[in-house]
């Protein structure tokens, strides 16, 4: 099937509604401005608008704490899942509103120094429950992230904390965290999503295939030869020479992604439309009790992004270049943790007075504390609290 053409439509009827939207935990009162928008447009804006998001222009995508500001964050990245979201979302009829809403805010959970300082995490809360950046997303959006006089978090509709929660399928053994969340505000955690959260995970992971690919072969550690040799990159890459035989360097590399986005944009539309035909679902509640994902890949591209996922991992994000800054980013992360555990004065004046009565929820705050951390304010607080010390 050729490229879609985004054109304004009708909604689909198992698009999410916002005029059909559960609501909010909290009553936000008849005197509340409300302005133009509908209720996934303020939620979207509330992300938008949050210190969380803010953070993550100094999260690790990839590269920690990159000098260069060439290469992907959290934050840029998170740009980058929208954009592709709400494409998708668009041509599929579906509410693109909660798709950008979900895709700025699904990597909202992420700590310092990406997965290493997660795994760090996990490891530090191993008797108090674990820690998981996608249960955490939500625990920043419902109690941490804290705006408002009248209640913690920022009040998003019922279908914005679900789609965050459940974004990547039913959960059926939810973590502390996220089961505080569910015992609050319902989220059916064993149903499958709206089809707009399915295509915001889906959107991720075009989104990271292709920018983290963009960024390991810009700083030089990805072969080329290597890359196009996969069988999710050779399609395309023999498509972009044959049109541009005489293309080299960085253009020919620019137009190779550009390209890989577009296959695989299009690839999901296709393969959603046909379980749509097959399934014949009429309204959410369908979606939600559907056997599978209704959004996702062709088994010909499923296997090949898993393939190509291995050898991501192989050839970048366990690079030998990378592997000293991601052992002392473990360090740092460890070693704040157990500091602030020994030494609770040492926490800024505002977490110290909410300073909790047992052990276990002790660990939390501050793992709380230092999963907020941007990779310059972790590398900030250890020379502060620790000593100095040489990255290099």
């Amino acid at each position: 099937m050729g490229h879609d053409r985004i054109m304004k439509t009708e909604f689909a009827s198992y698009a999410a509604d916002p005029e059909l939207s559960r609501g909010r935990l909290h009553d936000e009162g008849k005197g509340a401005v409300r302005g133009p928008r509908n209720a996934f447009q303020r939620d979207r804006d509330r992300i938008i608008h949050s210190m969380a998001f803010r953070r993550l222009r100094y999260k690790t995508q990839v590269f920690i704490a990159p000098e260069s500001d060439h290469f992907r964050v959290r934050l840029t990245h998170s740009l980058e899942v929208a954009q592709i979201g709400r494409t998708i979302a668009r041509v599929l009829r579906l509410n693109e509103d909660l798709t950008e809403a979900l895709c700025l805010a699904h990597d909202l959970g992420h700590p310092p120094f990406g997965h290493i300082g997660e795994n760090i995490l996990k490891q530090a809360l191993k008797d108090a429950g674990g820690f998981d950046h996608n249960a955490h997303s939500l625990r920043i959006l419902t109690h941490l992230e804290s705006p408002y006089p009248r209640w913690s978090g920022l009040n998003l509709t019922w279908e914005m904390q679900e789609g965050l929660a459940k974004h990547n399928g039913p959960i059926r053994h939810p973590n502390w965290a996220l089961s505080a969340v569910d015992d609050a505000f319902p989220l059916e955690l064993t149903s499958w999503p709206s089809l707009e959260a399915q295509v915001a995970a889906l959107s991720d992971d075009i989104a990271y295939d292709n920018h983290d690919l963009d960024d390991g072969l810009r700083a030089g550690l990805i072969d080329l030869e290597e890359v196009v040799a996969q069988p999710l990159i050779a399609p395309t890459w023999q498509a972009v020479k044959t049109r541009y035989p005489d293309l080299t360097g960085k253009k020919l590399i620019a137009e190779l992604i550009r390209e890989q986005i577009g296959r695989m944009v299009n690839d999901s539309l296709d393969e959603t439309r046909r379980r749509i035909a097959f399934f014949k679902p009429e309204h959410l509640t369908d979606i939600r009790q559907m056997p599978q994902a209704m959004v996702g890949f062709s088994d010909e591209m499923t296997k090949n992004e898993r393939l190509f996922k291995k050898f991501m991992y192989q050839k970048l994000y366990h690079h030998p270049r990378l592997l000293p800054i991601a052992e002392r980013s473990s360090y740092i992360i460890s070693r704040l943790v157990a500091l602030y555990k020994d030494n609770p004065r040492l926490l800024p004046e505002d977490w110290q007075e909410n300073w909790p009565d047992n052990e276990v929820d002790r660990q939390r705050h501050i793992v709380d504390y230092v999963a907020g951390m941007t990779d310059h304010y972790a590398l900030k607080r250890y020379h502060q609290d620790i000593g100095a010390f040489d990255l290099v």
